[in-house]
């Protein structure tokens, strides 16, 4: 276990020392642009993202129901994946009648249509568990103090 812990860290500075002799070759200028834009997305993630889905997330647990938790949590989750994978292509930059590389898509309305199927799949998996047998940890929790069985007795 200690061996693959070992490896695993040696993996990771390795990999680290290289990252940072591909940024050496770059001038000053650049570098200095790295880590400005590096420092906006810690700022933005740890001052904006992460304190507004800590409130979208405890305002929800008040508005939706137990059961609907995980699903819409993993719905919020991919709908946040997409929607930051969607915004460099969102305004197809780099389009020109010359430049080939620009797929010709209507990237607003891929976006719509993967967010309404991510969003569809919520009431599917609540319909879906419905159906399945009751599982031990929602039995578990039905079962108050009253249940609980006394030890037996000692010999």
């Amino acid at each position: 276990m200690i061996a693959i812990r070992v490896v695993l860290l040696l993996a990771g500075v390795a990999s680290g020392l290289y990252g940072v002799s591909l940024l050496w070759e770059n001038p000053l200028e650049v570098l200095i642009r790295i880590v400005i834009w590096a420092a906006a997305g810690v700022a933005l993630h740890d001052f904006v993202f992460a304190p507004l889905s800590a409130a979208i997330g405890f305002a929800g647990r008040r508005v939706i129901p137990r059961s609907w938790w995980p699903p819409v949590a993993v719905a919020g989750l991919c709908s946040v994946v997409l929607v930051l994978l969607a915004i460099p292509v969102f305004s197809r930059p780099g389009a020109h009648a010359d430049n080939l590389t620009v797929v010709d898509r209507n990237y607003p309305l891929g976006l719509w249509i993967s967010l309404a199927l991510v969003w569809a799949c919520v009431p599917v998996y609540l319909v879906v568990t419905r159906f399945l047998p009751v599982r031990q940890d929602e039995m578990v929790q039905r079962q108050g103090a009253k249940h609980v069985d006394g030890q037996p007795p000692t010999v």
